[in-house]
C-alpha cells in the first residue's frame, strides 16, 4: 500500500519529531537533503547530522507532541521527549516550497509540578482568534521587552486580565501575584534572570512563542517563552530554559538562534 503523504508543513514536523522514536525513514524525506541548517549546537549540520542523532538515540525513545503550530514558512512545536531521561522542549522548522531547510529548538529537563500543580506542558492545546494573530505577536513581543529585557516590572498588570494567569513554569505558582512572589524570591536569593536580546516571534491564533537569548545565574542561557492569549490578556505561559554550550563544543558553526 502506497504511504500517505502529510498535507500541511505542521503535520511533516510532527511526523519528523514522532519519527525519532518509532525509527520511521519516511519523515526523513520532507527534508531538503541538499539544505538543513541545524542551530541545535550539540548536533551536526545537515541531513548527516541528524542521522546520526537518530542512530544515537536509545531504542526505548519517546516522544509526544503536545502542541503544533504553523506561521508562514514556519512551524513550531511543543513536544515530551525522553531520551536518557525526560525532557521537555520547543522545535521551530523553517520550510522553502514544503522541504525542511532549518531547525532550531530549547531544551529542559522535565521538572515536578509548580506550586499550582501544573506540568511543564499541560493546560490548553485549542487554537483559536487566528484573525488577530499578528496583534497577539505584538503584545508577547511587548511584554517580553517591557518586563524581561527592560526589566520594567511595573508595567506587568497592564498585560493581564487582574491577577488572573495560569502558569506551567515549574518555579512559579498562578496568577500575576505568584509571578511577582516569584520575582521576588529569585531576588531576594541573588539569582539573576535576564533576557538580552529577542529573536523571533512566531505565532498562531491565541499561541505566541517569543524566542529570546540571555542569561540566568550569570549562565549564557535560551529562553522559549510561549503564552496563550485571550482578549488581549497573556492568560497562560509556558517556558524552557537552556543553557547554550560554550564554542568549543559546538557541532555545528550556525549559532544558537
Amino acid at each position: 500500500m502506497e504511504k500517505a503523504t502529510a498535507v500541511s508543513n505542521k503535520e511533516k514536523a510532527v511526523a519528523l519529531l514522532k519519527s525519532l522514536e518509532t525509527r520511521d525513514s519516511y519523515p526523513v524525506s520532507h527534508i531538503n537533503p541538499k539544505k538543513y541548517i541545524q542551530h541545535n549546537l550539540m548536533v551536526e549540520d545537515g541531513l548527516a547530522g541528524l542521522q546520526k542523532l537518530t542512530q544515537w538515540l536509545p531504542p526505548d525513545t519517546k516522544v509526544n507532541v503536545v502542541r503544533a503550530f504553523e506561521d508562514g514558512d514556519f512551524v513550531f512545536v511543543h513536544a515530551e521527549y525522553n531520551f536518557g531521561g525526560p525532557i521537555v522542549g520547543f522545535d521551530v522548522f523553517r520550510f522553502e516550497e514544503g522541504k525542511m531547510v532549518e531547525h532550531w529548538d530549547n531544551l529542559q529537563k522535565r521538572e515536578a509540578p509548580n506550586p499550582s500543580g501544573h506540568s511543564m506542558t499541560d493546560g490548553a492545546t485549542e487554537i483559536s482568534d487566528r484573525n488577530n494573530t499578528e496583534a497577539n505577536k505584538t503584545l508577547a513581543r511587548s511584554i517580553v521587552e517591557d518586563v524581561l529585557v527592560n526589566g520594567k516590572v511595573e508595567k506587568l498588570a497592564r498585560y493581564f486580565n487582574g491577577d488572573d494567569y495560569v502558569q506551567h513554569n515549574p518555579w512559579f505558582a498562578d496568577k500575576v501575584s505568584g509571578l511577582m512572589k516569584g520575582l521576588a524570591e529569585l531576588a531576594k536569593q541573588g539569582i539573576v534572570m535576564k533576557y538580552s536580546d529577542i529573536h523571533r516571534v512566531l505565532g498562531e491564533g491565541n499561541f505566541v512563542l517569543v524566542i529570546s537569548e540571555g542569561h540566568l545565574k550569570g549562565v549564557h542561557s535560551g529562553f522559549y517563552d510561549l503564552f496563550r492569549i485571550e482578549n488581549g490578556k497573556i492568560a497562560e505561559h509556558w517556558d524552557t530554559i537552556e543553557e547554550i554550550p560554550v564554542e568549543e563544543k559546538h557541532k555545528n558553526s550556525n549559532g544558537k538562534f
